[in-house]
């Protein structure tokens, strides 16, 4: 388990680098082992890190590219990575880790959003590409590793826990009370919505971002 979280300012303001180790800090039980920030100006990835395939510095996220073009923060597991990591090898691509994060970054450049398509394996990240200026967000089919989210004013927010996105000074705690009534009805929840008004856990396969 690691912790994901974000800030997508559509205004362009620059991201506050103390709003995003907030954000980190209030999910870091879900990584102990390392934390890491990205900041490019109006976008920002946070990371909470628990070492599992390689417990080297080699798997320190957000990942980045090489030319550093590409940022990659990932929750998540996906257990073809290796077959993957293989294809990928023969196309061209080299790796500097044993992990499956960076099949994950080096099979989006190789295939873009289709890499989802490739994967089998849970996991929720998000890939922002300075070359299309697009953040990218998509977790797995089943949901199994949480993705919430949450746009206010011009301000998009995410991770892997309510939590992290509770700690912006636009967080409102109101009660979603149809969503409470759907839940004490059906006992389950089943549309996007939370229990608290305007955050929602993705419910997609996956949603862009981009910056105009």
């Amino acid at each position: 388990m690691c912790g994901i979280a974000g800030i997508f300012n559509l205004n362009g303001e620059p991201v506050s680098p103390v709003l995003l180790r907030k954000m980190t800090d209030a999910i870091a039980h879900r990584g102990p082992d390392g934390e890491g920030f990205y900041i490019d100006r109006f976008v920002g990835l946070g990371h909470r890190r628990l070492a599992i395939i390689d417990l080297t510095p080699a798997g320190h996220q957000p990942m980045i590219t090489k030319d550093g073009q590409v940022a990659l923060t990932y929750n998540g597991e996906i257990y073809n990575f290796q077959e993957l990591r293989a294809e990928l090898e023969t196309l061209g691509h080299q790796f500097r880790s044993r992990t499956d994060s960076e099949v994950v970054l080096n099979a989006w450049l190789e295939w873009g959003t289709e890499c989802v398509n490739r994967f089998n394996g849970m996991f929720a990240f998000a890939v922002w590409d300075k070359r299309e200026q697009s953040l990218f967000l998509v977790r797995d089919r089943y949901g199994i590793k949480p993705f919430y989210y949450a746009l206010w004013e011009q301000t998009f927010l995410f991770g892997s826990e309510q939590k992290a996105i509770l700690v912006h000074s636009k967080a409102r705690r109101e009660l979603d009370k149809k969503t409470l009534l759907e839940y004490f009805t059906f006992q389950n929840i089943f549309t996007d919505h939370t229990l608290l008004e305007n955050i929602k856990l993705s419910s997609a396969p996956g949603f862009p971002w981009t910056h105009i």
